[in-house]
């Protein structure tokens, strides 16, 4: 009787041990991850990022590096489009470079901090730390969050799921939702070094710029290349078309598109500039970092300018607040309204 008992009391703790072992709380992860994060020294990751917005899905591999405490080479390609751009933080500030344009600009900015970056594995953390109601599911492999973002239009981008491997706690997948839970940023993560090594000069500003360049050659036929007029599909209050003009151009042509309604703006298109390829110092920027996901625009008080596939889109509003702007630069890609 007594050999009985004791196994079963043996048992029964057993069971209390695993129960304890599996039942890991938000806090107790977070924590985990939070450690993970301070104790590296820099990392590596590789990752493919797909944006559901505009006309059609688009997608970019990305390469990370980082080395604290605050040094970052983020590069940005869309292989089918040949498109490639670099951010870079470093002792000299924040760089972005646009090699097919032969355009590198400097800016007085905090990026990444203060604003969630799907492909930062700090910045992941972070999020996961200042959102006090996220959720925690443990899978058989895997610790999902799900918890709000810090976007600039977050109202746009609320909610994002971050797996996380188990066993290493490196990422796996982060998914950035709309208000409906629909996923519109997808990044899987393909390779990640925790322990990764770095050059003296790998976070140049020239060395890094010059590369980005010889990677992706100057594109002297951009300026000699027809585009086709894109349109926003966000809709921002009871806005609409009003206006749609076209004007010769040295280079080719600009679009002019006027919205009218509550929330009136204006959209130009045309041919970005290709600047010498003897250009080598970095432009200083007139305004923030706008970080559209598919690139870097510049933000003033009421306009906002990024560059895609060649072409220079510039959006001007005063009834347009930041968030709203670059809700409707993500958006831009549609067909025309009818």
């Amino acid at each position: 009787m007594k050999r009985k008992y004791w196994v079963l009391l043996a048992a029964f703790a057993a069971i209390l041990v695993l129960s304890a072992c599996g039942a890991k709380s938000p806090q107790d992860v977070a924590e985990k991850l939070n450690e993970k994060a301070e104790k590296m020294d820099g990392y590596k990751l590789n990752a493919k990022m797909t944006l559901k917005m505009g006309n059609g899905p688009r997608t970019y591999d990305i390469e990370v590096w980082h080395n604290k405490p605050s040094y970052y080479r983020v590069n940005l390609k869309n292989a089918d489009k040949g498109q490639s751009q670099m951010i870079l933080r470093n002792k000299e500030g924040v760089f972005v470079v646009t090699p097919a344009l032969n355009k590198s600009y400097r800016f007085q900015s905090d990026w990444p901090n203060n604003t969630s970056q799907a492909y930062l594995y700090e910045s992941l953390v972070k999020d996961i730390l200042e959102d006090k109601d996220a959720k925690l599911t443990v899978k058989k492999n895997q610790y999902v969050f799900e918890t709000k973002t810090r976007y600039q239009n977050h109202k746009m981008l609320p909610y994002q799921q971050i797996a996380f491997d188990k066993r290493t706690l490196a990422p796996v997948s982060v998914k950035v939702m709309d208000t409906d839970r629909n996923t519109l940023v997808k990044v899987l993560f393909t390779k990640v070094d925790f322990n990764a090594k770095f050059d003296n000069n790998a976070f140049d500003t020239k060395k890094n710029m010059t590369g980005a360049k010889l990677e992706v050659p100057v594109d002297a036929k951009v300026g000699n290349k027809e585009f086709s007029v894109k349109y926003p599909t966000a809709k921002i209050g009871h806005t609409t078309l009003l206006d749609e003009q076209e004007v010769a151009t040295a280079d080719g042509k600009r679009v002019i598109l006027t919205y009218t309604g509550d929330k009136m703006y204006t959209l130009i298109e045309e041919k970005a500039e290709v600047l010498p390829a003897v250009s080598t110092e970095a432009i200083p920027a007139n305004g923030k970092i706008a970080d559209l996901g598919f690139t870097i625009g510049t933000m003033t008080g009421d306009s906002l300018s990024w560059t895609e596939n060649g072409v220079e889109y510039t959006l001007a509003s005063k009834s347009l607040t930041a968030a709203e702007m670059i809700e409707i630069a993500q958006s831009v890609g549609g067909e025309p309204e009818k």
